[in-house]
């Protein structure tokens, strides 16, 4: 039991309006069904501290939802007023995207995130990689904001004594005071809540004992294993200042902690919280009020132990189910968890946390669809030849071998700023030759929005400011309507009109409905597919299918109609769980048809294209 003799407020940091949101429903969360409950939050319940953006929450909103996310950061700050802290998390060399940045886009993320009223920046390296903490904490500092460094922690599924452990964590923020960086706080940060009290106690006690006093020390977990309150207990008794809580019904489970859990936990230790828990039921029904549309997958609210030997988390763990559901391919996720101790020990045992998580997570969905290492993830293979920094153990010779060949990629020693791509100057290029504005905000959502390979006609923020995003909310499906309360049928078409609200954006559409046995009206419809007529030919003709059961987006199509095609050979790819799959001929022949167009959704029933065998 802890206990001080000199009391102690723990400061708190409200996340329901973040990683709430992303590890119950990956971000994809509309902001008028939030605001009400955020701005209670700050005006009734006197909440000073949130975290308001990045992880998911930063491109969900315009990837998924068609909300402009510096919109919402703006209405965010409306609703909480203009005292309370509002913070980001960024991922160091990926800032708030999946892939490296160069400097300037680093930069240009900090100047947006300030101007849009971020007073916090946490920033996190998943490799642990000193270098990359000092150069990308830089530009936060530059613009203005409170600077939170982090040590990336987690419990390792293979045995280490050598990374992982307390003072691993301490020598990463003891080389960090030899650097010239400026940091006003530091965060144990835990984002599979994996890591066990002790290591969080020794951790914590360590780092005070070197950081100077000014310097707060802040603790994140989540609670998937259950453990989230005794670690954070470990970590106060340790010295920790300020730890994240969160409200139902986005608390506990693949979440943070709830803070009336918390609150009970230390009646009696000296120790309390600086958050009034008695405002926890009204915001409670808040939430529930404004969510009570949305679909809650039960993975993400309930507790799974199993997460101690697949560390993934919890804003991860939600998105992966959803969308290993949305391809029928759910009943292989106990072989995925499986094979995760592989992957890491492989990899040389980077943090389970975005972007590392999801190159894991790929990785061994992979291993064990096609064998394993038989295909090596784009991510994961950059990762494992240190494109991303150094990770923390040497990685697997054989693996780097393998990545390294697939890839056509040679090993990087140097500086993955420097290596990463221009998608500043890539993103000015795509909205010039659209005519798009060019403002800085276009700019950086385009740019956080590029992957290497990936047609920029697919591209989300080009999508979004096109007025062409992919809205996937994960809503409840709405119950069938009685045959009593069917409208009589139509004898003629029916003109109406549709007012929707986006954001800040209001459109008006005219929508004609056509009696059964007419024509339909012309309508927009996407990208024609590589040629409409098909090829004259005798003989078989062979479908080809996504290898996904459900639905999953066509993103390549690297043949057209007419052209020769050898069994094997790919022909199309299919994205599914964030990655790019191939899609191979069955057969030789040659291509009479494609029925598919790029950007469209594709289930096993529904062929991409036909070959002529």
């Amino acid at each position: 039991m802890i206990y001080t003799s000199t009391p102690k407020k723990i400061r708190v940091m409200f996340m329901p309006f973040r990683d709430g949101l992303q590890s119950s429903f990956g971000g994809k969360v509309r902001l008028k069904d939030i605001l009400p409950a955020m701005a209670y939050s700050a005006k009734e319940a006197g909440i000073r501290h949130f975290e308001f953006g990045g992880g998911a929450r930063f491109q969900a909103p315009y990837f998924y939802v068609n909300e402009d996310p510096f919109f919402c950061m703006d209405e965010m700050r409306k609703a909480v007023g203009p005292d309370a802290d509002l913070q980001i998390l960024t991922r160091s060399v990926s800032g708030v995207t999946l892939t490296t940045q160069k400097i300037k886009a680093l930069k240009l993320q900090a100047k947006l995130m300030h101007k849009h009223n971020t007073t916090w920046d946490r920033n996190f390296d998943y490799m642990n990689d000193v270098d990359n903490l000092v150069k990308t904490g830089k530009p936060i500092v530059d613009a203005g904001m409170h600077h939170q460094v982090c040590v990336s922690m987690m419990g390792l599924p293979f045995h280490s004594d050598k990374v992982h452990t307390p003072e691993f964590y301490i020598n990463i923020i003891r080389e960090l005071l030899k650097r010239d960086i400026v940091f006003h706080s530091v965060c144990m940060k835990d984002a599979s809540g994996t890591a066990d009290p002790k290591t969080c106690y020794e951790t914590a006690k360590g780092l005070k004992k070197i950081l100077p006093p000014e310097v707060i020390l802040w603790h994140h977990t989540h609670d998937t294993a259950s453990m989230g309150v005794a670690c954070y207990m470990a970590g106060i008794d340790g010295g920790v200042d300020g730890i994240d809580l969160s409200c139902h019904p986005m608390a506990s489970g693949t979440v943070q902690p709830e803070v009336r859990s918390m609150w009970h936990a230390l009646k009696g230790t000296g120790y309390s919280l600086d958050i009034d828990e008695t405002k926890m039921d009204a915001i409670q029904a808040m939430l529930e009020e404004g969510l009570k549309e949305y679909d809650f997958n039960p993975v993400t609210t309930s507790a799974d132990a199993r997460v101690v030997g697949f560390p993934m988390p919890g804003g991860a763990i939600g998105p992966n189910v959803h969308m290993m559901k949305e391809a029928k391919i759910l009943h292989r996720y106990p072989d995925v968890l499986a094979e995760f101790p592989v992957v890491v020990e492989a990899a040389g045992a980077w943090t389970s946390v975005t972007p590392g998580s999801q190159q894991y997570w790929l990785q061994a969905f992979n291993n064990v669809l096609l064998g394993r290492w038989k295909k090596i993830e784009a991510g994961f293979g950059r990762a494992v030849l240190g494109y991303f920094g150094r990770p923390p153990l040497p990685p697997d010779p054989e693996v780097v071998k393998i990545a390294s060949e697939q890839l056509k990629l040679e090993p990087f020693t140097g500086d993955a700023l420097e290596a990463a791509p221009d998608t500043v100057a890539l993103a000015e290029q795509a909205l010039k030759e659209r005519n798009l504005p060019m403002t800085e905000e276009n700019i950086f959502l385009v740019a956080a929005s590029i992957v290497p390979g990936k047609a920029m006609e697919l591209n989300e923020g080009i999508r979004f400011l096109t007025g062409n995003a992919k809205i996937s909310l994960p809503l409840k499906k709405a119950a069938a309507v009685p045959v009593s309360a069917v409208a009589a049928p139509l004898s003629s078409p029916f003109t109406t009109t549709c007012k929707v609200v986006e954001g800040a954006v209001t459109r008006n559409f005219e929508i004609t409905i056509e009696p059964p046995g007419t024509a339909p009206a012309p309508s927009a419809a996407p990208a024609a597919p590589a040629a409409a007529v098909p090829v004259a030919h005798t003989g078989k003709t062979v479908p080809v299918f996504s290898p996904f059961e459900g639905n999953v987006e066509v993103v390549q199509i690297a043949v057209k109609v007419g052209d020769a095609v050898q069994e094997g050979q790919i022909v199309a790819q299919v994205e599914a769980m964030k990655a790019n799959h191939d899609v191979k001929a069955p057969c030789s022949g040659r291509v009479i048809s494609i029925e598919a167009a790029l950007g469209s959704q594709v289930s096993s029933e529904k062929p991409i294209m036909t070959i002529g065998a």
